[in-house]
C-alpha cells in the first residue's frame, strides 16, 4: 500500500505539536473526572480509554475518578424506587446506598477498568473504602425558609471528603498502575458515603497536589454572555463571573470544585466537554484546549 505524503504531513504536524506538552507534563499527574455522556456513548467510552492509556505511555501518570448517576438511576428504576434530588444532590438513604454502592463500586467501576486494559492500560479499580483511601463525614446542607432562616436537609447517606489516603495512589502509580476511584467516602465509623464526583476529583487533586484536573461534563465549558465558551480564569475573575450572574445554576458546584482544588495547590484545572472525541488529548496537547481553563497563574498553565 502506498503512502498518502498528505496524510503523514497531517500526521507529523499533529506529533510535533505535542510535542512540547509531553515534555512539559512527563512525570506530571493528571487527574480526570470522567462522567456524563462520554460514559454512556460506547464511541465515547473506548475514545477515552484511548485518551487515558495515551497519557501514560508518553510518561504521564493520570488517575482517574467515575460518576454513574445515570446507571444508579437506571437500576433503582429497575427496582422501583424513587431516587429524589435536592439542588442536585441525591437523596440517599441506607437502601438507596446500597444500590448506589453496588453500581459504582461494582459495574461501572469494573467497566472502565475493563476498557482500559483493552486498550492496553494497566488500570486497577478503587474505591473510597479500599485502604481508607477516601475518609469523608456526613455533608451538612442548608436551605433558607420563607423568613431567610438556615433550614437542616438531611441528605442520609451523602457525604464530604475529610481526607485522602495519597500514598495509596502514589503506591498504584509507582507500580505503573491507572487507578480508576469511584466516589464512596467511609467515616471513622465505618458508614459508607456517596460523594459528588467532581469533589472527590477535586479532593484528589488537591491532596496529590496534581498538576491539572480535568472535569469532563456535558457543556462546552463556562459560557459568557454572548454564548461563547470564557477561558482563562483566575480565582477572582471567576468570583466576579459568579457575582454579575455570568455563573450560575449547576455550574456553581462545578467551578467551585475546581477552584478549590486551585487554592489548594493544583496548578490548573479546567472543565472539558467530555462529549467532544479525544477531549482529553485536545485540552492536554493543543495551544488552546478546548475547555474552560482556572489557574492562579495563567502563564504557567498554557506554558
Amino acid at each position: 500500500m502506498s503512502l498518502n505524503l498528505d496524510d503523514a504531513k497531517i500526521t507529523a504536524e499533529v506529533l510535533t505539536t505535542a510535542l512540547p506538552y509531553i515534555q512539559r507534563f512527563e512525570d506530571k499527574l493528571i487527574v480526570v473526572k470522567y462522567g456524563g455522556n462520554a460514559m454512556t456513548d460506547p464511541e465515547l467510552e473506548s475514545s477515552f480509554a484511548r485518551d487515558i492509556v495515551l497519557l501514560k505511555t508518553v510518561g504521564m501518570h493520570p488517575v482517574v475518578v467515575h460518576g454513574g448517576g445515570p446507571q444508579v438511576d437506571s437500576l433503582l428504576k429497575e427496582l422501583g424506587r424513587q431516587s429524589d434530588r435536592i439542588d442536585g444532590m441525591r437523596v440517599t438513604d441506607k437502601a438507596t446506598m446500597d444500590v448506589v454502592e453496588m453500581v459504582l463500586g461494582g459495574s461501572v467501576n469494573k467497566s472502565i477498568v475493563s476498557l482500559i486494559n483493552k486498550h492496553g492500560g494497566r488500570a486497577i479499580g478503587l474505591t473510597g473504602k479500599d485502604a481508607n483511601l477516601i475518609r469523608a463525614k456526613k455533608l451538612l446542607m442548608y436551605k433558607n425558609d420563607d423568613k431567610g432562616n438556615a433550614t437542616p436537609i438531611d441528605l442520609g447517606f451523602v457525604g464530604d471528603v475529610v481526607s485522602v489516603n495519597k500514598d495509596v495512589i502514589n503506591m498504584l502509580i509507582a507500580a505503573d498502575f491507572i487507578p480508576v476511584i469511584a466516589p464512596l467516602g467511609v467515616d471513622s465509623d465505618g458508614n459508607t458515603y456517596n460523594i459528588n464526583a467532581d469533589l472527590v476529583a477535586g479532593k484528589v487533586a488537591e491532596f496529590l497536589q496534581a498538576e491539572k484536573l480535568m472535569l469532563l461534563t456535558n457543556i462546552k465549558g463556562v459560557l459568557g454572555r454572548d454564548g461563547n465558551v470564557v477561558t482563562g480564569l483566575t480565582p477572582t475573575k471567576v468570583d466576579a463571573l459568579i457575582e454579575d450572574g455570568t455563573i450560575s445554576g449547576g455550574m456553581i458546584p462545578k467551578i467551585g470544585c475546581a477552584l478549590d482544588a486551585v487554592r489548594g495547590g493544583v496548578k490548573s484545572a479546567v472543565i472539558v466537554d467530555g462529549r467532544v472525541p479525544h477531549a482529553t488529548l485536545l485540552e492536554i496537547f493543543t495551544d488552546k484546549g478546548v475547555g474552560t481553563l482556572i489557574s492562579r497563574d495563567l502563564d504557567k498553565a498554557r506554558s
